[in-house]
């Protein structure tokens, strides 16, 4: 399993909190690529619910780890 920011945002919109089923649903519903259903299927799961992306990639960047200053513009 890998994720990169671009495959990591296309479920920047999923239902959260959701299950691992409901994802992957999502991803193929959005038309996420192929590699973001299998990353979900590989994710080890026993039921749990996600809250954010952040609890399935916790290296997902957050808005504060850019230096973008958006009251700038």
């Amino acid at each position: 399993m890998y994720w990169t920011l671009d495959l990591a945002s296309k479920l920047e919109d999923a239902p959260w909190p959701a299950t691992k089923e409901e994802l992957i649903d999502f991803a193929i519903r959005s038309g996420a690529p192929m590699e973001v259903v299998e990353n979900l299927e590989e994710i080890e799961d026993e039921g749990e619910i996600y809250e954010s992306i952040e609890d399935i990639w916790p290296d997902y960047p957050s808005k504060e780890d850019f230096f973008f200053a958006e009251d700038e513009y």
